[in-house]
């Protein structure tokens, strides 16, 4: 099944926002059991490449490609990430990113970052709102980036933190220097400034980790637990991060495309058998 979808698409007979026929004729067409094909599309959504719709059916996802963030939250369960070296990796991803949105943003990607540092304005009483309109900036920017890859790495990185920031988020004190911090990377960006988008990206993600060691250094003070790190049953927390950020940097997904027999679209894909 998931060879087949796979050989499809890489003859361009499948293509994003195509519908896939129904469960059974799938089954009829590739030569296996309905049981396999159902294991067949949960992997394939696992991956991102299929999305079901209530009512709809299956389609090829369309918009900016998805990374799920379950292998990278498996091996955070693994091998136990340590906050330091996820502020590491976004450091080395999104200091480029803040670069490469610099010379490519549109106005429409301004718009949109510019929104979220409104958002965290009025959130400062409320840290996990505060919190959201942070992870939905950053995302803004990967997608500025115009790169695709880029884009979905953020993205897979960025909703392992919220679920392990969104615990600690009520220790949070000067969110105001945050939304400042913020707003001098949108202000770099806005007049192209490439170096100093990448420096105020590092200023900020340097003074975020300092900030989150010392509201740990606080809270043991006051006798509260400390932070969970390393990142332990991040598989879970990731999955129910990717399900709370859901649709939070929304893409138009276009109006379903009814699939008589074995038509896609307005092609008709060759469904020779196969094993699943």
């Amino acid at each position: 099944m998931v060879a087949h979808i796979r050989s499809l698409i890489d003859q361009g007979q499948l293509k994003p926002g195509d519908r896939l026929p129904a469960e059974r004729e799938l089954a009829v067409h590739i030569g296996v059991s309905r049981p396999s094909v159902r294991a067949g599309l949960r992997a394939l959504a696992a991956m991102g490449v299929v999305q079901s719709r209530h009512g709809a059916g299956t389609f090829i996802r369309s918009g900016p490609p998805v990374l799920g963030s379950e292998p990278l939250s498996f091996l955070a369960a693994l091998h136990g990430f340590t906050r330091d070296e996820m502020f590491e990796a976004r450091r080395v991803l999104e200091v480029g990113v803040a670069g490469l949105a610099a010379e490519r943003a549109t106005g429409e990607h301004l718009a949109s970052t510019a929104e979220e540092i409104t958002g965290m304005y009025a959130s400062l009483e409320e840290p996990l709102a505060f919190l959201r309109h942070d992870i939905r900036f950053h995302r803004a920017i990967a997608t500025a980036s115009g790169n695709p890859i880029l884009a979905s790495l953020v993205e897979m990185v960025s909703a392992l933190f919220y679920e392990t920031r969104r615990k600690t988020a009520s220790r949070a004190h000067d969110l105001r220097e945050s939304a400042e911090m913020h707003r001098a990377i949108y202000n770099a960006l806005r007049v192209r400034d490439v170096d100093r988008s990448r420096q105020a990206m590092n200023d900020h993600l340097v003074l975020a980790q300092q900030r989150q060691h010392l509201e740990d250094a606080s809270a043991a003070s006051d006798g509260e637990p400390p932070a969970p790190e390393p990142l332990e049953a991040a598989a879970r927390a990731a999955a129910s991060a990717r399900d709370l950020l859901a649709g939070e940097l929304s893409v138009h997904q276009p109006t379903p495309v009814r699939a008589r027999s074995m038509t896609v679209g307005s092609r008709r894909a060759p469904m020779t058998r196969a094993r699943a």
